[in-house]
């Protein structure tokens, strides 16, 4: 039985290598895409059936390329691939902000159109786009991080709205405070640890299976009926907001 191809972008990185580690326990071969193909053979290496290719999502020859090289068109594309340019919008370069939203927004809109593509043809396929809570609360002093984040959330919507009657599904994860992958460096102070960990109602901080498991769970045919859909994975930190607010208690 041959077996469905999982095309990962950012597949090199934590977040992305978990992906493709447990799509490939779920039956599927990965494809793992990273612009340093040296982090994506690593991460291949390891898995069964995989193979690594080299990408930069914002350069549409080179995303054709990988694809062409999977011998088929996927069953499930992850938009993984991120890049984000810490500063306050006043002292954020411009050329920072583009390539912010050329990676994030237009090189996950690449990668899905090219995939799409033969995806219809053959009438089935699922798109997992790797959004952030950053894209439903600002971020500040995350430059373009949230804004191409917020964008990639809305067209996922419209992905799912264009694509659906073609027989394609269109979903996205957006996760919290995650201990992996651009964020690691964050936590590696143990403050920083404890004052995030706790600000989570969950009392601790995510993981890159965390993200695994909930973009396994949109490409299951468990969620056959879900579509245009955001899941937040972030242990309930953005629904927190009052409990970390000082406030008054309420007059008697």
């Amino acid at each position: 039985m041959t077996k469905k191809l999982a095309f990962i972008t950012g597949g090199g990185g934590d977040i992305g290598a978990a992906i493709a580690t447990l799509a490939t326990a779920r039956g599927y071969r990965a494809a793992v895409v990273d612009y340093d193909i040296v982090r994506a053979q690593t991460v291949a290496a390891r898995l069964d059936g995989a193979i690594a290719l080299q990408a930069d999502v914002s350069d549409e020859a080179a995303v054709a390329r990988a694809l062409d090289a999977c011998g088929g068109a996927p069953d499930l594309v992850v938009n993984n691939a991120g890049a984000v340019a810490f500063a306050p919008l006043l002292e954020l370069s411009f050329a920072d902000f583009r390539r912010v939203v050329e990676v994030n927004l237009v090189g996950a809109h690449i990668v899905a159109v090219l995939a799409a593509r033969s995806m219809a043809r053959r009438g089935s396929g699922v798109i997992i786009n790797i959004t952030s809570i950053a894209g439903v609360t600002p971020n500040p002093k995350g430059g373009a991080y949230a804004a191409s984040k917020a964008g990639l959330a809305m067209h996922t919507r419209l992905m799912a709205v264009e694509w659906g009657p073609l027989g394609l599904r269109a979903n996205a994860v957006a996760p919290g405070f995650i201990d992996a992958g651009m964020s690691a460096p964050f936590f590696r102070d143990p403050g920083v640890r404890a004052a995030r960990g706790g600000a989570v109602p969950s009392r601790r901080l995510g993981t890159a299976g965390d993200v695994a498991e909930a973009v396994l769970f949109l490409a299951s045919d468990a969620a056959s009926y879900i579509n245009g859909q955001t899941l937040v994975v972030d242990g309930g930190v953005t629904s927190n907001l009052l409990d970390v607010v000082p406030r008054e208690p309420p007059p008697q």
